[in-house]
């Protein structure tokens, strides 16, 4: 018997950002491009600005589009602006903790913007503090603006190279300074971050669908161990430390990043209609149809009918005026936050032999509502087939499933599941065939949330919290 767990909401990744250099409305672009990356963070949003000599900065919770106004961007003057939006993955969710994090030190303004996680984060606090640092937030973020100052002396380039040399774990990177802005990957490539070029402007930007709202162009990725510099000079690079082993997160594919992106080389839409093909390959079912549950398996589900030859019909229907909050009604309507976003086609779905598709299953606790809807809509079979493998492991490098015991896999077989799903079926896609769906290289993607293999040691993490312990 599988005990549900806490009602937790689906995924969540941790943040987005975004930097622009050598344009006239740069705060404006930089909002734009936060919009773009919407999907990342919805907790806090928040732009800095320069004009060279003057930094200014704005920051609040909520969504983009409410926390600025044409009146606060006019305010952001300047000819570069770095952007991010968040969802926490160390540190609450406050307006103290909303991100860019910005200091002055020694006359100067710092600005930093971080996609990822720092697994040794408490412990490089914990020193700093008996050192006399003094912190502001409890996000990890910050323990790298107080190693950028304090190797301040020797010059930003070799602070940087300091700085990375020193944290481990998950990082992409915007800093802004009053005169440049600068782009960072972590060894590994764990996020993406691209570099983007609008007539004599550069771009950075987590995903490549920001660049395309504000019609930058693509040039390439930030490489993982890169340093990147956009000034006056235009743009330099160097290697701020030495990339051995690629590990990017294969989650961004399958559920984070945006189908329209490209990330680590590839489209986001393809990767995902492969892996529904390749899921026609592994079973064979026999079905009237094949549906997603909006929006998380549409594209694994068009993969996978035109591949078995059935059918897809958008049998669910998504409200998409639901907003992050409503009046909530009495006890008595049972599950209404999974009913209010998402309602069966009972016409399409009585009596039918139908396959759900989904991009993954982490706590169960949405599935199972969805399935019991699809159900007393009067489906005479459901299949659910999951586009990724089990998720069985906790993830240290900025998915927000970091503590044992959250995930229905951790410690239930593929049948337990199905039974507590109340399917008729289920089927996960395998490893190997993930891999394959992925192309390239295999060993370049992180698989820790499937198989447990960290490629960097967590033993010092002590969990979404630890620096406010």
């Amino acid at each position: 018997m599988i005990s549900i767990p806490r009602p937790w909401p689906k995924i969540r990744e941790e943040c987005g950002v975004f930097g622009i250099y050598g344009h006239p409305e740069a705060a404006k672009l930089a909002y734009f491009g936060l919009y773009a990356l919407q999907h990342r963070g919805q907790e806090s949003a928040g732009i800095i600005s320069s004009d060279g000599k003057n930094v200014r900065e704005f920051k609040a919770m909520g969504l983009v589009s409410e926390v600025f106004n044409e009146a606060r961007l006019k305010e952001l003057k300047g000819h570069l602006a770095i952007g991010h939006v968040r969802y926490s993955t160390t540190g609450s969710s406050i307006l103290q903790n909303a991100q860019p994090f910005c200091i002055r030190h020694s006359g100067c303004a710092l600005a930093l913007a971080h996609n990822g996680n720092i697994v040794n984060a408490g412990a490089i606090r914990h020193e700093l503090e008996a050192r006399g640092s003094i912190f502001q937030t409890t996000m990890d973020s910050e323990v790298m603006v107080h190693l950028l100052a304090r190797a301040g002396i020797k010059g930003l380039e070799n602070a940087i190279t300091s700085m990375m040399g020193a944290v481990r774990g998950a990082y992409s990177v915007v800093i802004g300074t009053e005169d440049s802005i600068i782009g960072l990957r972590d060894p590994f490539g764990f996020r993406p971050l691209c570099i983007g070029r609008l007539g004599k402007a550069y771009v950075l930007s987590s995903e490549t669908c920001a660049l395309d709202l504000i019609q930058a162009e693509y040039i390439r990725d930030v490489a993982p161990g890169e340093v990147v510099i956009i000034d006056a000079n235009g743009l330099r690079s160097f290697k701020g430390i030495e990339s051995h082993k690629r590990a990017h997160c294969i989650f961004e594919f399958i559920y984070f990043a945006r189908p329209d992106s490209y990330i680590f080389g590839q489209n986001v839409y393809s990767f995902r209609k492969t892996l529904g093909a390749a899921l026609a390959k592994e079973v064979d079912v026999k079905a009237d149809f094949v549906m997603p549950f909006p929006d998380s398996g549409n594209y694994a589900a068009v993969g996978y009918a035109q591949a078995a030859k059935i059918p897809l019909e958008l049998a669910v229907i998504r409200n998409h005026y639901v907003g992050r909050t409503f009046i909530q009604p009495s006890q008595s309507m049972r599950d209404f936050g999974v009913r209010v976003k998402l309602n069966p086609v009972k016409e399409m779905i009585y009596g039918r032999r139908v396959i759900i598709m989904e991009d993954s299953i982490v706590r169960g606790t949405t599935s199972l509502t969805r399935i019991r809807a699809i159900r007393e809509a009067g489906a005479k079979e459901i299949t659910m087939l999951v586009s990724c493998p089990p998720i069985r492991f906790p993830c240290y490098y900025g998915i927000d499933f970091s503590t044992s015991g959250e995930l229905i896999a951790e410690n239930h077989s593929v049948e337990e599941i199905r039974r507590f799903l109340e399917l008729d079926r289920l089927h996960y896609l395998s490893i190997d065939a993930m891999l394959k769906s992925a192309g390239g290289d295999p060993n370049s993607f992180c698989l820790a949330c499937f198989n447990g293999h960290y490629p960097v040691p967590v033993d010092d993490y002590k969990g979404k919290f630890q620096l406010e312990q």
